[in-house]
């Protein structure tokens, strides 16, 4: 059976195992999600299980969705994925799935959220080029570098390294491990860094590297 889970990212911290060892973790708040559709090949062309995670008021729901919530049996929801499965047939529409019915010590996860907004920045800081002298009256310390030839080729090729905008993109950190699962509080304990600043929404798949 295929697995996913949209969490909420808590924060990081480090625990000791048995034998003694440190592991850095981060810790997620991870489900409970709602089923709220099964999207099959004959009525949508392809497979997938739309499930809604995070109560939120009914008044924040537009009347489609509300629609579709009611048809479901279930309370509206704040975060809303869709996970691509070969088969759904383990799954029903109305069906609350809890972190402990996923996932398990030791298996192996791909998580994927929004990396935190750096907002415009320079080279240095984007792509770690690196700065320029810094001896006085240089005149040059952070600059973006030669733009290219004069007359040869007379244009800047394309993917030079420029200022802009840094961050706040999606981003999925392959093959972690499930160092801890918390059924009484929903927690899953991950070891490594997991994208995103606290607070941001995180989903939860099997590794495909596994």
């Amino acid at each position: 059976m295929q697995k996913c889970m949209i969490g909420k990212k808590i924060g990081m911290t480090q625990i000791f195992t048995d034998n003694g060892e440190l592991i850095p973790v981060t810790v997620i708040q991870a489900g409970p999600v709602s089923v709220i559709q099964k999207k099959t090949v004959e009525t949508d062309g392809y497979c997938a299980l739309k499930v809604g995670f995070e109560d939120v008021s009914e008044n924040k729901v537009n009347k489609p969705m509300k629609g579709q919530f009611e048809k479901a049996g279930i309370k509206p929801k704040r975060v809303i994925r869709e996970f691509r499965f070969e088969n759904i047939d383990a799954y029903e529409v109305g069906q609350e799935i809890k972190v402990e019915d996923m996932f398990q010590e030791g298996d192996k996860i791909d998580v994927s959220g929004t990396s935190k907004g750096k907002g415009y920045q320079g080279t240095v800081k984007r792509f770690g080029t690196s700065r320029g002298r810094e001896s006085h009256g240089s005149q040059y310390h952070r600059g973006v570098g030669s733009m290219g030839g004069a007359s040869n080729p007379s244009r800047v090729f394309k993917g030079k390294k420029l200022p802009g905008h840094m961050g706040a993109e999606k981003v999925t950190v392959q093959n972690l491990t499930v160092v801890r699962v918390d059924a009484d509080r929903g927690l899953m304990l991950v070891k490594g860094a997991v994208p995103g600043p606290r607070g941001a929404v995180v989903t939860i798949k099997d590794s495909v590297k596994a």
